[in-house]
């Protein structure tokens, strides 16, 4: 009889548990991340209250991206939409103006405090040429910058017009490859890559949650201590990872990685490319070649969604390394820890091929 009593009871207790875990599951907010490091991000604030929709899966571009149609309902129906801004994730822009007013529409890019770059209007730096202005949008008095001021600004879509760079050769076959349509606007949108900002952000997501619902504010207060404190353990273990090979030049695809630059004080010297979408002329690759011949660059880094035989023709020949880096971490499971994965990573795929051979 005491047994029957104690499983009744023990029954009981388990649909107790199981509904209430129902009501959590019922109550929480639908939320919408745009690209993986965002939805890493809100993952992380979310975690056991909820998972937030990811838009933007493996290796799609965030410049010419195609909503499936369940991911245009899944929008209808979001509390809260977390993107970077139309100068990023374009294909968003007119989805979200077509919502309505129900939903929390969060442009990151746009929250107070961040610390913005300006995009190179140049393949060839200096070290830190980015301006660094307390507001993110100092100006520079060098032509290697892309100045912006309030004239430029498409007030009514909040982005930036997109720069051309007629010098540059299309693409040989005709065809373009990912990031066709990559926007160039005046302002560097990868802002995930600076550990700073992304205090900011992760303090700016769980506010938003807590107004949005407050039932579940103490969860995402904690699990933003969390993630925070996570970070700050992450930016240590990165400057020690990387302050070895701080000084050594190198070159990139693309200007994606400026915020992680300066944040490790890295000596990245030029990109391959002003537009992904391009091809470089045969002027661009021999300004290159003796560019990394002049200033001793150890390597050069192509990325995952571009074809690597370009990188490879222009380090034919030296002694170069080879390299990649993927500034969205196209290949990682999504979730609260691919945002720590991901830069984890950029730190040592920079750090391997930037050390001296044994």
């Amino acid at each position: 009889m005491k047994t029957t009593r104690h499983a009744a009871m023990a029954a009981l207790l388990a649909a107790s548990v199981l509904a209430l875990g129902a009501r959590a599951t019922e109550a929480a907010p639908n939320v919408v991340a745009s690209i993986q490091p965002v939805h890493s991000l809100v993952s992380a604030v979310m975690e056991g209250v909820g998972k937030p929709s990811l838009l933007v899966e493996g290796g799609g571009s965030p410049h010419s991206y195609s909503l499936r149609p369940s991911q245009a309902r899944a929008l209808e129906t979001a509390d809260a939409i977390f993107w970077v801004g139309p100068e990023l994730e374009s294909f968003l822009e007119r989805a979200l103006q077509n919502l309505g007013d129900e939903a929390q529409i969060v442009p990151l890019s746009e929250l107070a405090g961040l610390h913005l770059l300006e995009t190179r209007s140049s393949g060839d730096w200096e070290r830190h040429e980015q301006s660094d202005s307390a507001d993110g949008h100092g100006h520079h008095d060098d032509d290697d910058y892309a100045h912006h001021g309030e004239g430029d600004r498409n007030h009514e879509h909040g982005s930036y017009h997109e720069e051309e760079h007629p010098h540059e050769d299309a693409d040989s076959d005709g065809h373009d490859h990912a990031h066709a349509e990559h926007s160039h606007g005046l302002l560097d949108m990868h802002i995930w890559l600076s550990p700073d900002n992304a205090r900011i952000l992760l303090e700016q997501i769980r506010d938003r949650l807590v107004k949005l619902d407050a039932e579940n504010a103490e969860a995402y207060r904690a699990n933003a201590d969390e993630a925070l404190d996570r970070l700050d353990r992450l930016e240590a273990e990165l400057n020690e990872t990387l302050s070895p090979v701080a000084d050594r030049p190198y070159i990139v695809f693309h200007d994606a990685y400026g915020y992680f630059e300066q944040a490790f004080d890295l000596n990245a010297v030029g990109s391959v490319t002003l537009n992904p979408g391009r091809q470089p002329g045969a002027g661009r690759i021999a300004s290159l070649r003796d560019k990394i011949e002049q200033l001793e660059a150890v390597c050069v880094f192509t990325e995952p969604q571009f074809e690597p035989r370009l990188v490879s023709s222009l380090v034919r020949g030296t002694s170069v390394r080879t390299g990649e880096l993927d500034p969205l971490g196209a290949d990682l499971e999504p979730g609260p820890d691919a945002y720590f994965q991901l830069m984890r990573r950029l730190g040592e795929q920079i750090a391997a091929c930037l050390s001296k051979p044994e």
